[in-house]
C-alpha cells in the first residue's frame, strides 16, 4: 500500500498493467454485473438534467426504467448507482455501429453536448475508490471480463495508472497523480 494525502492506494495501479480493448470486450462492464455504477450525489442530478441531450441514443427497455424509477437507485450497500435494465446493463449504455457497447453520456460528451464526462466511477473504472471516515481507499477491481485489457496493457507495458491518469487526476488532482508518479518510479526500482 501507498499513501499520498489521505489516500491509502493498492500497489496494484502501479504494478499491473491494463489497457481498455474495446475490439475484444465490446464494452461488456457497461452490460454486465449486479448493480449499477456508483455515483456521486451530485452526480444524480447532473445525469437528470441530461436525459433530453442522451435520451435518444437510450434504449427503448433503458427509456422506460428510468420513466419507472428515474436515473439512479440505492443499492444493497445503501448507496447510490446507475439504474439498471434487467439486473445487469447501464441505463446509459448505448450500441456504436460495431455493435460495442458505449456509454451515452460519454458519446455526448464526445459530440460537445456537454461538459460532463461520464460518472467518476465509471471514468476511473477498474479503480473502485471507496470513502472511510480518515482517509480514502483506492484499489484494483480485478474483474474477469477485463483479462483482454491486461493482457493489452502487458504488450504495450501501459501500467494501471497511466492508463488512468486523466480520471485519477479528475478526481484527485495533477499533485496527487504527480506524487504517485514519483512513488511509481521509486517502487518500481
Amino acid at each position: 500500500m501507498l499513501q499520498i494525502g489521505k489516500t491509502i492506494i493498492s500497489l496494484d495501479l502501479i504494478e499491473e498493467r491494463f489497457l481498455c480493448d474495446l475490439q475484444s470486450c465490446e464494452g461488456i462492464c457497461c452490460i454486465e454485473g449486479d448493480a449499477g455504477a456508483p455515483l456521486e450525489d451530485e452526480e444524480i442530478g447532473i445525469l437528470e438534467n441530461l436525459l433530453p441531450v442522451v435520451w435518444d441514443d437510450l434504449s427503448e427497455a433503458s427509456k422506460a426504467v428510468i420513466e419507472k424509477q428515474g436515473v439512479s437507485y440505492i443499492d444493497q450497500d445503501d448507496e447510490p448507482v446507475t439504474s439498471i435494465v434487467n439486473g445487469n446493463e447501464c441505463v446509459f449504455t448505448c450500441t456504436d455501429e460495431n455493435g460495442v457497447c458505449k456509454c451515452a453520456i460519454e458519446k455526448a460528451y464526445r459530440e460537445g453536448k456537454t461538459d460532463f464526462y461520464k460518472p467518476i466511477s465509471c471514468h476511473l473504472y477498474p479503480v473502485r475508490v471507496q470513502e472511510y471516515r480518515h482517509f480514502t481507499a483506492v484499489n484494483y477491481h480485478r474483474w474477469r471480463i477485463c483479462e483482454c485489457a491486461r493482457t493489452l496493457g502487458k504488450k504495450e507495458k501501459r501500467p494501471l495508472y497511466r492508463f488512468l491518469k486523466e480520471p485519477l487526476i479528475r478526481r484527485f488532482g495533477k499533485e496527487w497523480y504527480e506524487q504517485l508518479e514519483v512513488a511509481s518510479k521509486q517502487i518500481l526500482k
